[in-house]
């Protein structure tokens, strides 16, 4: 038998299961683009690290959750927790830490600090050393808890370096969970001397900050890690680009006393300019789309033959960044350029048509007379450059074979198989670049050491997003960008 309801009773479950569906929605539905930002950060970033929220959010609409406690604590609540945005240490060791946990991905370094011991205005008790905090009894000493807080695992790595952490441990007053809490156990005249970071000492007027010679060889960064939990990287990116750029976010820090790093200029959606060689594109493109979707930035990319890109290099072009097919093209325009790394090496192959299989084995087979042989331009393209480099090495002449002069190898490979070609000159990533080329042609190894192309890439000195294009580069070379190049018969050489 049923249970029979009232319809005064009906009514209310009718409103009320009305009032808890939008509620249990509201609760299994994620974060949406523009809505909160959970940071953890650093309780020693905590006076700029409000001001900028309040920036951002102004400019924005976006509201920016802060969570203040030590590093080692911040670190600690993420990875139990699951949730959060952005974390904000005061210290790169703890990035590193959370980056091999695979809690955060890339990071953004803020600025530096220097510890160092914080005494009360006119330093009263003249304390100028280190080895003082273990031979002077009457010091009243606190120090940070090196589990909790970066300055404390600073500071237990720097005494124990010199032999004092386990007799100053022994005499502190307290080991506190935030270097706030020491500035202000020393402001307040409850202790001494406390070690501290040197811009968060420069913040209380009451204070004197005193420098010591063990703690001055070893500056620390501050960086701002994107966590893997991040519901929209490219909003938790955007906030983080925001706070480090050096017309936004590093002004509020600098004017509040901390040291800086040289940041990116700001723009809500920067453009960068990236010139490549046209026969890296298989092997970045997927890795580019990804870059520019979490970044939420635009990419100008600029693929074209070398020798093409270099003369608009020379005429006033100034991309952001160039991704060289060869480090000789390279070379012609480093003045443009920071120190340039080689990722990969591409080999120079000879591409033939199915259709003249076994007649064309090596070099000198191009020249026999009767084939039909395309080459890329010497002066537009590195492949030409190199190309023309081997076969005068050689002393192989190709003379009335050659047909076509291109500015890519792709576009040799095109050719090749519309069949206006029997054999081109291509690097061993031209024919893989699209799978079914080598069901028409087959490629023909050429011996000699001269046969091969390293590719660097570098970033412009004039470029106004340096880090921004500095993480373009980590996202071509990362292990997913690695697979990429192995994948279209490029060498992989950064690591060596």
């Amino acid at each position: 038998m049923g249970i029979m309801m009232s319809k005064p009773k009906i009514v209310f479950l009718i409103l009320l299961s009305g009032l808890l569906i939008p509620v249990i929605l509201m609760l299994l539905t994620p974060p949406k683009k523009g809505e909160a930002l959970l940071i953890y950060c650093a309780a020693g970033m905590r006076k700029p690290m409000v001001e900028i929220a309040r920036q951002y959010e102004a400019e924005y609409g976006v509201r920016i959750d802060l969570q203040f406690a030590g590093s080692g604590t911040l670190l600690a609540n993420a990875e139990a927790s699951g949730k959060g945005d952005l974390y904000l240490a005061g210290d790169m060791s703890y990035i590193n830490i959370a980056q091999e946990k695979g809690l955060v991905n890339e990071h953004l370094s803020v600025c530096y600090l220097t510890a160092g011991l914080a005494v009360k205005k006119g330093n009263p008790l003249q304390v100028s050393a280190l080895a003082e905090l273990r031979d002077n009894s009457g010091l009243r000493i606190v120090i940070a808890n090196p589990e909790a807080a970066s300055i404390g695992k600073f500071t237990e790595k720097i005494l124990s370096r010199h032999n004092l952490f386990k007799d100053v441990s022994s005499r502190v007053l307290a080991m506190k969970p935030t270097v706030n809490e020491l500035a202000n156990d020393v402001k307040l005249g409850s202790a001494d001397v406390a070690v501290v970071w040197d811009a968060v000492a420069n913040q209380y007027s009451e204070l004197d900050f005193i420098n010591v010679a063990e703690f001055d060889a070893e500056t620390k960064t501050v960086a701002v890690g994107v966590l893997s939990s991040a519901v929209v990287p490219s909003e938790a990116l955007k906030f983080a680009r925001y706070a480090t750029a050096k017309n936004k976010g590093l002004r509020t820090f600098s004017e509040m006393g901390y040291r800086v790093v040289d940041g990116d200029k700001w723009e809500a959606r920067p453009e960068l300019v990236f010139f490549s060689g046209a026969m890296l594109n298989p092997a970045i493109r997927d890795s580019m789309k990804e870059f520019q979707e979490r970044e939420g930035v635009s990419l100008r990319f600029v693929p074209n033959g070398c020798g093409i890109l270099v003369s608009q290099m020379k005429a006033g072009a100034r991309p952001d960044a160039y991704f060289s097919c060869d480090i000789s093209f390279m070379d012609e325009v480093e003045n443009l350029f920071g120190e340039s790394r080689t990722v990969s090496s591409n080999d120079m192959v000879i591409l033939a048509s199915n259709k003249v299989k076994g007649r064309i084995n090596n070099l000198n087979d191009l020249s026999v007379p009767g084939f039909r042989v395309g080459l890329a331009h010497p002066e537009n393209s590195a492949l030409g450059a190199l190309t023309r480099r081997l076969l005068n090495a050689e002393g192989i002449e190709i003379g009335d074979n050659k047909k076509l002069d291109s500015a890519t190898g792709d576009f040799l490979v095109n050719q090749l198989r519309a069949g206006s070609l029997d054999a081109v000159i291509v690097y061993r990533s031209n024919g893989m670049a699209n799978p079914s080329t080598l069901k028409d042609a087959h490629i023909v190894e050429i011996d000699s050491e001269m046969a091969v192309a390293l590719q660097p890439f570098a970033v412009g000195v004039d470029s106004e997003y340096k880090h921004l294009t500095e993480r373009l580069f980590n996202a071509l070379v990362d292990s997913q960008g690695r697979e990429q190049f192995l994948k279209y018969g490029f060498q992989w050489k950064l690591s060596e």
